[in-house]
């Protein structure tokens, strides 16, 4: 019974084809779990952005806000002067 030199032929691709296609699929696995990690990432990423939005505010609406403020204080303490009688 010999051995014809397809059948060796056969038996090395295997040997060969086969590991490199394993690995192939292998390294495409971990890519596609990678990938969906970074993916998780950035969504959490623009969520914090987003809660942070939601409950911080920008420095010119401080601002803005606190001037506000200061000029209802400013009132009071106009009508309080006048209530009282005192001069500014």
């Amino acid at each position: 019974m010999t051995v014809g030199a397809d059948i060796i032929w056969n038996v090395i691709l295997t040997l060969v084809v086969g590991p490199i296609v394993w690995g192939l699929s292998y390294v495409n696995k971990r890519v596609d779990a990678a990938e969906a990690t970074h993916n998780s990432l950035w969504k959490a990423i623009a969520e914090t952005r987003e809660n942070i939005a939601r409950s911080y505010v920008t420095r010119d609406d401080l601002h803005h806000d606190l001037d506000r403020i200061m000029q209802r204080f400013d009132r009071l303490e106009e009508k309080l002067d006048r209530i009282s009688g005192a001069k500014p």
